[in-house]
């Protein structure tokens, strides 16, 4: 990434892995590892910076000063996107899906301004045109010239960045892990993963919403999607499930958030208590960021 100003002096490549010895609430049969892509940057960490970083290089090879993306109140993704847009120099625009919350009443949106992040609001059903040429034509009348990062950031530049993961994993174990997990929203992280994945590794996505229909494109097949594990649909929890994370955190001293990396955890967890991975398995879980998810 020499080619991406300023950026490589702020962000980590190469996140450590981290072996969990016993971090649930009764042991597992397998050995488990965890891939701190949290720890990347403070701001724009996990899969989120491996989605934008050759995007924003495109963007400055094509002569662009102004990236325009698409998110809810709540996106990981606007808020990666405004921060990583300050500090490469980037106008950043937020194409907010509904209008019901604004900056005041909302963390991520106050935090998309701090850093610069200019914000359209628009009605769910105008949101669903987002893909329209019409719709794109409009956008670029009301704000001049930018570079388009589609919504949850991905697209064939963002699968470049997360297919990294995997040869950092088997480079840092010495060997190609049984499994490798994942959370899914969009679907770019897990469907990059598998394309790099040798076949001896099972790529297992947890889908934190309750269909594939936010997938931005399918997933390979040499992915296994895994649905049941949604907690009733994006960005809804339980008892049960942040009684989970907070039994983690404290064994751990690891942080996770309740829209993604905890539902993968638990996946996990359930998963390795069943019997689905064999005795003794090599696992590694991604964890993808996306802190600020925790202050709603």
């Amino acid at each position: 990434m020499d080619e991406l100003r300023q950026l490589p002096d702020h962000f980590s490549n190469d996140t450590p892995l981290e072996r969990l010895h016993d971090p649930f609430p009764e042991p597992v049969p397998v050995r488990l590892y965890l891939k701190r892509d949290d720890l990347i940057h403070p701001q724009v960490s996990g899969n989120k910076w491996r989605k934008l970083k050759y995007n924003l290089a495109e963007a400055q090879r094509q002569g662009h000063t102004a990236l325009l993306t698409f998110g809810g109140a709540f996106s990981n993704h606007l808020a990666a996107t405004a921060a990583a847009g300050k500090l490469a120099g980037f106008r950043t625009i937020g194409i907010v899906r509904g209008d019901e919350l604004r900056p005041d009443q909302n963390p991520t949106l106050r935090f998309c301004q701090s850093c610069g992040m200019r914000l359209h609001f628009v009605g769910r059903e105008a949101y669903r045109q987002k893909e329209d040429e019409s719709f794109i034509d409009g956008l670029r009348a009301a704000y001049g010239d930018f570079y388009l990062i589609p919504e949850g950031g991905t697209n064939a530049l963002a699968m470049r960045g997360t297919a990294e993961i995997i040869p950092e994993i088997t480079a840092q174990l010495g060997y190609a892990p049984e499994a490798v997990m994942s959370a899914v929203g969009t679907g770019g992280t897990v469907t990059g993963m598998a394309l790099a994945a040798l076949p001896q590794t099972r790529v297992l996505g947890v889908l934190a919403l309750k269909s594939t229909g936010a997938f931005a494109m399918p997933a390979p097949s040499a992915a296994e999607l895994l649905y049941e594990y949604h907690f009733g649909g994006y960005a809804r929890t339980t008892p049960v499930l942040l009684d989970f994370i907070r039994a983690v955190e404290s064994r751990t001293g690891i942080l996770f958030e309740q829209v993604y990396t905890g539902k993968m955890l638990y996946a996990l967890y359930d998963l390795a208590r069943k019997g689905f991975f064999p005795p003794d398995a090599t696992v590694v879980a991604v964890h993808t960021g996306g802190l600020q998810g925790r202050n709603f």
